[in-house]
């Protein structure tokens, strides 16, 4: 059931690119529909050596092979497209690109992490243009990754648990590279790539893989335009301008919970939230502002109720509703590109169930599939370290 739900959001992620730039396309009323034209595709493919971390126990040597797990192979196949450089959207930004792509991933080590199959959705953008051929840029990539080994057995024995205890995990990366056309329709690029692996707390243990390394690729421009178009005095004073804009949010998730000094919990736990944003844009880039957030974790204020421990475990007497809620004001900052807002803030819970950290952190991408309309991936952390739940919700823009 979970594969199923985090394959369906990543297939709406993916599907939403073509729908928003089918929608820019035909709604570009600065400047005439004659020259507007296709967007821009483009195919490629890299290779991705790099070194895994050492953040948990588990690939530190901790696990039931006794082997360090420290180096990584990938490699992917890329697809995506930009906005016709003669649109209101390719002038604004240009070289911004979007898409989709596929990566096999070996740890050297498929008896304790098997060979993972990522899926995901990326976006990337021109930093710096040094010449006409030579660019530094970033790309940040979000999805999901299939296959991992399953080694739910290993919880028998605490020493061994592992990294990754579910099949399915998000995938989160971001990279900084150099990027070389060769000739108009071949393009190099070399960088720098650091990804984590984590399934959301959804599971336990949750101790992740995380690795930096580098890359290189080679991509094909399948329909080419040289000819620079830069956007109007009025594109820019009109995208620049400042203004207010205001988010209602709602999401839900699942969790599994673990209080210090006690067994695991059985089973996993709802979580549902409600997310209220008042922000400030202050360009085509940026906006900031505060955001209200009430939010039901099924698996809160427990720890006090626990009354009856058995050999087979613990069972809970029930928690008042009100016991299990928190309300929490924050501060959020938002990169905003098309289609795509990457946000992050960090919170204090006024209202808090017993046992949870008030100082939460919030991690999120925005896809928007109207003007308005959009869906919610994100991810909450208490105190800088400890997973809470993930944010996967739709929410709305004005």
């Amino acid at each position: 059931m979970k594969k199923k739900f985090l394959v369906t959001a990543l297939l709406l992620c993916a599907g939403s690119v073509n729908i928003c730039a089918s929608v820019e396309e035909k709604n570009d009323s600065l400047l005439p529909k004659a020259i507007s034209g296709r967007i821009q595709w483009r195919v490629g493919v890299e290779v991705a050596p790099a070194y895994v971390l050492p953040t948990s126990d588990f690939v530190k040597g901790l696990n039931v092979a006794d082997k360090k797990v420290n180096a990584t192979f990938t490699g992917t196949l890329r697809g995506d497209f930009s906005f016709n450089p003669r649109s209101k959207t390719g002038r604004l930004y240009p070289g911004l690109y979007q898409g989709v792509g596929i990566d096999v991933r070996s740890f050297f080590r498929p008896d304790l992490l098997a060979t993972p199959v990522s899926a995901y959705v990326m976006q990337g953008a021109p930093i710096k243009n040094f010449t006409d051929r030579l660019s530094l840029g970033y790309e940040w990539r979000f999805g999901c990754a299939f296959g991992w080994a399953d080694r739910s057995h290993d919880y028998s024995d605490y020493f061994l648990f592992p990294a990754v205890c579910t099949r399915v995990t998000a995938h989160m990366g971001v990279s900084l590279k150099l990027n070389y056309k060769l000739t108009p329709r071949w393009l190099l690029s070399a960088g720098i790539d650091a990804t984590h692996f984590s399934n959301g707390n959804t599971s336990f243990p949750n101790a992740g893989i995380n690795t930096v390394g580098a890359s290189i690729g080679v991509s094909y421009i399948i329909n080419p335009d040289t000819v620079k178009y830069l956007p109007s005095a009025d594109m820019i004073k009109e995208t620049d301008r400042k203004r207010w804009v205001w988010d209602v949010m709602g999401y839900g998730a699942w969790r599994k919970r673990e209080y210090t000094g006690m067994p695991l919990l059985p089973g996993s736990y709802g979580v549902a939230g409600v997310q209220f944003t008042a922000a400030r844009k202050f360009n085509r880039y940026f906006d900031a502002g505060l955001a209200l957030d009430m939010k039901y974790d099924g698996s809160a204020g427990k720890k006090s109720y626990w009354s009856d421990w058995t050999e087979s475990g613990i069972k809970p007497d029930r928690v008042p509703f009100f016991n299990r809620c928190s309300v929490g004001l924050g501060a959020v900052a938002e990169f905003t590109m098309p289609i795509f807002t990457i946000g992050a803030g960090v919170g204090f819970n006024m209202i808090n169930p017993e046992g949870d950290q008030r100082f939460y952190q919030l991690l999120y991408i925005k896809t928007f599939v109207t003007r308005h309309l959009y869906l919610n991936t994100g991810y909450r952390l208490g105190n800088f370290k400890a997973p809470q739940n993930l944010m996967l919700g739709l929410g709305y823009r004005w």
